[in-house]
């Protein structure tokens, strides 16, 4: 059934989250609720009242892939690979993140993929829910607005969750973290404040685990070569005098995925990287004897690296280094300091 809104505000005023979690749940609402503070947006997807996915516009993407990391502990084929070949098609540069619904679109791809299965999908969509709705209960003011024309149609459905169960696990976190709350989501019949709005008696919903049909996600498309299946799937080599530097990148490459071969002498460079084979190189450029610009050109002009992937890392932003390395022919260029997601998101463009 469609709904009237239940409020459109350009200004930010009081919020009553759990009224309006209410208000939507006795209306048996379908549509998406959307709630904007200053910083964050909040879009809380309900289909005849109950929640289907919930998202906010903060990290994203950061807060799905720490999901995912727990659940690759059952999963072993939920690896770091498979993880950052997500993030690669669906991670955009939007601060607002949640209108465009690009982390269901992820979650729908991995289950169309098979690396998760609806039942798990069902799982992650319900703790992703807990965690979204514990910060959106301890609002206290905000502007909102309910649409009911925005739905995720078209896409698979894995669960309907009932709102009060999940709203009462949240509560509970809060009061252990002794942050602010509003009084519990009312029982069916009882009076919300403002006294005109009821919740309706609903029975308590289990998870459905049931899907859709996939094909709105697009046919199975393994980017990842079968060759490289089993333990340390690639070999990348680290050429850097730092210690400190080789280390960290040693940390940000999963061993699962990646066997990382560290080398901090570029002068014997040459012959670890002849001997390992590397998959990809990451060459810092600023090194003592030989920089990385001369073993760049050195490496390219040897037959085995010609088209080998040679990532230079380094600080200089400038507009003549990134020159200078492309004269040299590298393949991309990593500024320090750089996030284990931004060194991934780089291995794998050119990997791939």
């Amino acid at each position: 059934m469609s709904t009237t809104p239940i409020g459109s505000y350009k200004l930010f005023q009081k919020l009553h989250p759990l009224s309006l979690l209410a208000q939507l749940t006795s209306r048996r609402a379908t549509g998406c609720l959307k709630v904007y503070t200053e910083t964050t947006s909040w879009s809380i997807y309900l289909e005849d009242g109950k929640l289907t996915y919930a998202s906010n516009s903060d990290k994203v993407f950061e807060r799905l892939d720490n999901h995912l990391r727990r659940l690759s502990q059952q999963i072993p084929t939920l690896n770091s690979a498979a993880r950052v070949q997500m993030r690669l098609m669906f991670e955009t540069n939007n601060e607002n993140q949640s209108t465009s619904n690009a982390d269901y679109h992820a979650i729908c791809w991995l289950a169309a993929q098979d690396y998760i299965n609806p039942m798990q999908a069902a799982d992650l969509i319900e703790e992703l829910a807990k965690e979204v709705l514990e910060s959106f209960l301890a609002l206290k003011e905000g502007s909102y607005e309910f649409n009911s024309e925005i739905t995720l149609d078209g896409l698979p459905k894995f669960c309907n969750l009932d709102l009060r169960v999940i709203v009462e696990h949240c509560q509970k976190q809060l009061r252990n973290r002794q942050l602010p709350i509003q009084s519990p989501l009312p029982a069916a019949g009882s009076t919300l404040n403002p006294p005109t709005n009821k919740l309706s008696q609903t029975p308590l919903a289990k998870p459905s685990s049931k899907p859709t049909n996939f094909s709105q996600t697009g046919e199975k498309n393994n980017t990842f070569s079968q060759k490289h299946a089993g333990k340390g799937m690639y070999t990348i080599a680290c050429i850097d005098d730092s210690q400190t530097v080789l280390n960290s990148i040693k940390h940000f490459l999963d061993e699962e995925t990646f066997h990382v071969v560290l080398i901090n002498d570029p002068v014997k460079a040459l012959m670890q990287i002849l001997r390992s084979k590397p998959d990809l190189i990451l060459l810092d450029i600023e090194m003592p004897n030989l920089d990385g610009y001369e073993l760049c050109s050195l490496l390219r002009r040897h037959s085995q690296f010609k088209d080998t992937p040679i990532i230079m890392v380094t600080g200089k932003t400038g507009f003549i280094d990134r020159a200078k390395a492309k004269m040299v022919r590298s393949s991309g260029y990593l500024t320090k300091p750089f996030t284990q997601s931004d060194l991934l998101k780089m291995v794998f463009k050119h990997i791939n």
